[in-house]
């Protein structure tokens, strides 16, 4: 299991977001990966197209599975349920 975060450079609420995914996947000993959109987009300009508006974007396995904030209660009980 991979929670990834996908950011830019400069977002402060991409910041936010990584400083609440820290501990909450220590927590569950799960991986957390940090996706730089724009750097990303050299090889996958469709990350870029479908999420850059509206990042920070939690992704669990590859599933979108929140937005702007982090919904920490409800990823910690999609963790534990896996």
């Amino acid at each position: 299991m991979v929670v990834t975060l996908l950011t830019r450079a400069g977002c402060s609420a991409c910041a936010r977001a990584l400083a609440d995914l820290e501990p909450l996947c220590s927590d569950h000993a799960v991986q957390l990966s940090v996706v730089d959109v724009d750097e990303a987009a050299a090889d996958d300009p469709e990350l870029r197209a479908e999420f850059g508006d509206r990042l920070p974007v939690v992704l669990l396995d590859g599933v979108e599975h929140s937005y702007g904030d982090v919904d920490e209660a409800r990823l910690r009980a999609d963790l534990r349920a896996r």
